[in-house]
């Protein structure tokens, strides 16, 4: 069926609407035109040769792949002034169709007339069956068809015939008028049923909204009295904790107990349904952050080591397959849903063993498969029960005379958020032996291995003994670091905030190491060092350690040429150092001699 929709009419035009459903049937069967083309030469070349048929064939071809470049410029515009314009484009070609017929009728041969009668026929059909929705267009467009039956009818003037010829018209008119108005009922039904089912969608629509606006209502409603009860909850068990810190006796601390433990029931209640209404509401916040696995390990069971041991129960908990060191993910629902699982197996369990298991798995760009199993040794779960383990508000045992509280919200959190993280929940169970959860999901590797510690650097000679070391730097936070270092050991420093009041500290006092930045103000460094080294005061034959940003040779040997024994880039290696002040007994020599290849001999 052809559409006019969103096809606007223009003022002036006669029926903008009928020239584009006019134009799309056409332009959706323009490749069928030609085929049709085709047929029509083969049945001339039969009756008027193959020249004539040739020519027509070639004549009809051009005059339809004009049409068709004509017909998709104008698709854009026809319904704004183009509805009279379509006509005559459609039209001129068809005249060229209909001078098959007139070449079969006049060919003189045989089959001439019946050909010319049948192709005549065809092209009113054809026509007015590609415009059967648009029947005005039609009866303009088959105009040309009109013309050839009248040429023939008039080459039949005044004989037998003509009657005979002019009989078929009203037999053609009736077939036409059949296939238009059968066409046209066709497509008012179709009409009506897209119009019905157009009804239905927007009740369909306007009841999902309502549905929707309900969910949301009675999320928002548990929400805010999730939110609200909170207060006066905290509020209880802050006064319960008060009460329990004075003076008791043992019936009144007897119902305080009961206090608290109903009071931490039900606002473990409180946070189910919040949560619950998070999720639902899709705003519960996932964060993704640097993961430490064996602080997580720890964090997951220790909890609930206390607990299993507290009711007789073995607790074991292990790692198997490649577990990372550090992954990106969100530790605090990792723990939510594995502490759910792991709380359920010790409520359910009354004896044997909680085995927890976390098995990781390689995987490619650089991610890991955690599989948290928990496995106890309780009653386990019949296979009907398994089916609506994880559905809202269902718990295994809902009798009335059931031993365990709860909503049986748990697993359903605790699966919908592993599918939220990409995970999920499974289990497997067996009556009388047990059951088997296992969390599933899948983490980003930050580091497979676990980061050594790193070994304290002392800043100890060997001996014990205690130097006196000045350290001349122009910032004072690496001042307070070296010199907090030094004094960790007992060494005894002395600060100088440039090289001038490093030349005047080493003028009256004695020092067994000298430490000395190279950039400064006032006084640089090798200026320092210089001066030092050329004058006769208590300290030209200490050491003296050159500290610098710049890790390039030539600076390196500015160094040593300016009298330094020792040259340590920034930031500065406590390590080093220290190898540096256990050979400061050996003088400014054996710091050269430290050095190796890297210090040339020392300049008279």
């Amino acid at each position: 069926m052809v559409e006019s929709d969103g096809i606007g009419k223009a003022t002036g035009d006669p029926d903008p609407g009928e020239a584009a459903q006019a134009l799309r049937a056409i332009l959706q069967t323009q490749y069928l035109r030609y085929m049709i083309i085709t047929s029509w030469a083969v049945g001339l070349l039969a009756t008027v040769g193959w020249k004539a048929a040739a020519l027509w064939f070639v004549g009809t071809l051009g005059a339809g792949a004009i049409r068709g470049a004509v017909e998709k410029r104008v698709s854009a515009r026809v319904g704004t002034g183009w509805g009279l314009i379509f006509p005559a484009v459609a039209t001129a070609p068809t005249a060229a169709w209909a001078a098959a017929p007139l070449l079969a009728w006049f060919s003189g041969a045989a089959f001439g007339h019946a050909l010319g009668v049948a192709l005549l026929v065809s092209g009113y059909v054809l026509v007015f069956a590609q415009l059967r929705s648009s029947p005005r267009q039609a009866v303009v467009i088959s105009s040309p068809y009109g013309a050839a039956a009248v040429i023939i009818a008039a080459s039949l003037w005044g004989t037998p015939l003509f009657w005979q010829f002019l009989a078929v018209v009203p037999f053609i008119a009736a077939g036409l008028f059949v296939l238009v108005t059968m066409t046209m009922l066709r497509e008012e039904r179709i009409r009506a049923f897209q119009e019905h089912q157009a009804h239905l969608i927007e009740e369909l629509e306007a009841a999902r909204d309502k549905a929707n606006a309900a969910s949301d209502a009675k999320s928002n409603f548990l929400g805010i009295i999730s939110h609200e009860l909170r207060t006066p909850m905290n509020g209880v068990l802050g006064a319960a904790q008060l009460l329990g810190a004075t003076r008791l006796e043992p019936t009144q601390r007897e119902y305080l107990s009961i206090i608290r433990n109903s009071g931490d029931n039900l606002l473990s209640l409180l946070n189910d349904i919040l949560d619950m209404t998070k999720i639902e509401a899709g705003k519960m916040t996932f964060e993704v952050v640097d993961v430490n696995v064996d602080d997580l390990h720890k964090r997951v069971t220790g909890p609930f080591q206390a607990q299993a041991e507290a009711k007789g129960l073995t607790f074991t908990a292990r790692f198997e397959g490649e577990i990372p060191a550090v992954v990106r993910g969100d530790p605090l629902r990792v723990c939510q849903v594995v502490h759910n699982l792991l709380s359920n197996a010790v409520k359910f369990t009354d004896g044997g063993e909680i085995l927890y298991t976390v098995r990781g798995e390689r995987m490619d760009n650089g991610r890991v498969r955690f599989d948290f199993v928990v496995r106890d040794s309780g009653a386990g779960i019949s296979p009907a029960d398994l089916e609506r383990l994880f559905q809202p508000f269902t718990q295994v045992d809902a009798s009335s005379t059931r031993r365990f509280g709860g909503t049986g919200l748990g697993l359903t959190i605790s699966r919908r958020m592993a599918n939220i993280m990409g995970g999920d929940i499974s289990v497997e169970s067996t009556v009388g032996e047990g059951s088997t959860f296992t969390f599933s999901v899948v983490a980003d590797v930050v580091r497979w291995e676990a980061e050594k510690a790193a070994e304290a650097i002392v800043a100890e000679v060997e001996g014990g003994q205690s130097l006196s070391v000045l350290v001349v730097e122009d910032h004072p936070v690496n001042r307070m670091i070296i010199e907090a270092w030094m004094n960790s050991s007992s060494h005894r420093s002395a600060t100088a905030e440039n090289g001038q009041i490093a030349i005047d500290a080493a003028a009256e006092q004695r020092f067994d190491l000298i430490i000395m930045d190279v950039n400064m103000p006032v006084m640089d460094g090798l200026t320092a060092t210089r001066a030092i080294r050329a004058g006769s005061g208590l300290n030209r034959d200490t050491p003296i350690v050159v500290l610098s940003a710049s890790a390039r040779s030539e600076d390196h040997q500015a160094g040593f040429d300016a009298g330094a024994g020792a040259y340590l880039n920034k930031p500065i290696d406590f390590a080093a150092l220290a190898t540096v002040m256990n050979t400061v007994g050996g003088g400014r020599r054996a710091v050269r001699a430290l050095m190796g290849e890297e210090a040339p001999a020392e300049a008279a």
